[in-house]
């Protein structure tokens, strides 16, 4: 068994240590946020902590109705002329806390009196030592390159904090569901390898989602061109009519997240659409009859929509590796990258 897939299989205990452990720095960090009352959120982050960050940017702005920036690092390291965030709240999320630019657009934050957060596994790392607080994603060592466990972990933080600060009783009940939800999904995936292998010649993939799972399609697109070094972009279903979608034609494979949920008809519009163009269509949903109209189904189990990049970035992990592992590549270190990435 590969450490990737070991750590694939660690997300629920994970989740569930989280969710034991983690209730309380979570509160003192909303209560810290209430006080200070920012006006909007700044979210700075690189690669996969890029779409933790997209997510927490529909997940605040829906729960909290806070308007949330994504940072633009390079203007806090190659150009030095940060922009004014004062009276932001300015959150860096990094799996190592290593990369320079994300901890310096903090430190100048916290500089003109922001308030800032780290989230970070690394407890002693640069990133946590520049934010006037840390939440630790408690992941314990993510040896594989690609990251599964500390994603699924960051992601799982934004939700707590979304829930501590909107002192919701609904939501907290419904995170407490979420170990065994991922769980039951990574049952419904056994069966991806069974058939992956068929599109162990495809050089191009395209992944659409909408809403909350715009960060699962840039996510598993990300997934992808880690493992499997091929073109795969992933983008919002509403941009994707917006010219992307003439590049489809016949048995290209496209990768759609499509939870029951705001945005499942927009989806299934697009699903019907591409069906037009004859594209192979693999499926992410818990709702049966989009799963019947894909040329692969992969199942998720119900659940609330806000919480589904959660268990929906599951089956995305496991046909990456499955595909990674037909073609014959090194699941646990791809060809070209490091585990920790420090960029300037």
């Amino acid at each position: 068994m590969s450490q990737l897939q070991r750590e694939i299989a660690e997300q629920p205990s994970v989740i569930a240590g989280l969710l034991d452990a983690a209730w309380g720095d979570t509160g003192q960090v909303a209560a810290a946020i209430r006080a200070f009352n920012p006006p909007f959120v700044c979210i700075a982050a690189r690669g996969t902590s890029d779409n933790a960050a997209r997510y927490a940017q529909y997940l605040f702005g829906a729960a909290l109705r806070l308007p949330v920036m994504l940072a633009t690092p390079s203007l806090h390291t190659l150009y030095q002329q940060p922009a004014d965030l004062s009276r932001a709240l300015v959150i860096g999320i990094s799996q190592s806390g290593a990369a320079q630019d994300v901890r310096q657009a903090l430190a100048d934050a916290r500089g003109q009196g922001a308030l800032t957060v780290a989230i970070t596994n690394n407890a002693d790392s640069p990133l946590a030592n520049t934010a006037e607080y840390t939440l630790l994603l408690r992941a314990g060592r993510e040896l594989s390159v690609a990251a599964s466990k500390t994603y699924t972990a960051q992601l799982t933080v934004v939700a707590m904090l979304a829930a501590a600060l909107a002192d919701d009783s609904t939501m907290r009940a419904e995170l407490a569901l979420l170990p065994k939800l991922v769980a039951k999904t990574l049952e419904m995936s056994a069966d991806i390898g069974d058939w992956a292998g068929a599109y162990q010649k495809v050089t191009q993939l395209v992944t659409l989602g909408r809403g909350y799972n715009y960060a699962t399609a840039g996510e598993i697109a990300l997934k992808v061109k880690e493992l499997i070094y091929i073109a795969s972009e992933g983008y919002s279903e509403a941009d994707f009519w917006h010219g992307p979608i003439a590049a489809i034609d016949a048995r290209h494979p496209v990768v759609l997240v499509a939870p029951s949920g705001a945005t499942l008809e927009s989806m299934r519009l697009m699903q019907a659409e591409l069906a037009k163009r004859a594209a192979d269509l693999l499926v992410i949903s818990d709702d049966t009859q989009t799963l019947t109209e894909a040329t692969h189904a992969l199942p998720v189990p119900a659940a609330p929509e806000w919480l589904s990049p959660i268990t929906g970035v599951v089956p995305g992990q496991i046909f990456a590796m499955q595909q990674a592992l037909a073609r014959g590549y090194p699941v646990d270190k791809p060809r070209g990258l490091s585990k920790v990435t420090v960029t300037e």
